[in-house]
């Protein structure tokens, strides 16, 4: 099968995000100006540099009382930071039950159920138990052909890594197996790694 996106694909459900797998999810944790916070995950996330660590995700629609964008991508505008909180598989309930829809200025903390801790580096929020979390300072929102598509970067400026998830020395997957976003409705989780010598190494 062959189609051009812009003729449609004649398929039950549009499949782009079904090729693009599997995706890490970045649970993004904000406060906005007047001090609310806000829970919510992202699939379209990764880690795009090294030195100094940056990260990035895209927002791709809006919500009516944010204007043209979303809760996370209008917090961070105002403040310019966010926390990248990881997801384990034991999290799969409370991340879903984050992405609830819920009016501005809803604390999807609250909604979900999860306990929060304060960042270090940052006045933001982030998940107490994730397996680890990402300080961010907002370097660019780039926006994208598309009404509501926009890219948030940001520096890594702190990083916590949970004690239990650590194996000599080194982060561990397998510890609190990372779930990662499929096509569709579908999500899957590492609980197996190997590894592959490069050429060069």
């Amino acid at each position: 099968m062959f189609y051009r996106p812009q003729d449609g694909h004649g398929l039950p459900h549009n499949p782009i995000n079904a090729l693009i797998t599997p995706r890490p999810i970045g649970w993004i944790s904000t406060r906005d100006g007047q001090g609310r916070d806000n829970l919510a995950p992202y699939s379209f996330f990764n880690g795009v540099a090294y030195e100094p660590p940056q990260v990035m995700f895209a927002t791709t629609s809006a919500k009516a009382d944010r204007g043209e964008t979303k809760d996370s991508a209008a917090g961070i505008e105002e403040t310019g930071v966010f926390c990248v909180n990881i997801v384990g598989f034991q999290m799969r309930d409370a991340m879903n039950a984050s992405s609830a829809a819920l009016p501005a200025g809803d604390d999807e903390f609250l909604h979900a159920g999860l306990p929060k801790a304060e960042c270090s580096e940052l006045n933001c929020p982030r998940v107490a138990d994730a397996p680890a979390a990402l300080e961010c300072k907002l370097t660019k929102i780039v926006q994208l052909p598309g009404e509501a598509n926009r890219v948030v970067f940001g520096e890594v400026i702190g990083v916590h890594m949970r004690d239990d998830c650590m194996t000599d020395g080194m982060f561990d997957a397998t510890k609190y197996q990372p779930l990662a976003r499929m096509g569709y409705r579908d999500y899957a989780k590492v609980d197996e790694v190997f590894t592959l010598a490069r050429p060069d190494d």
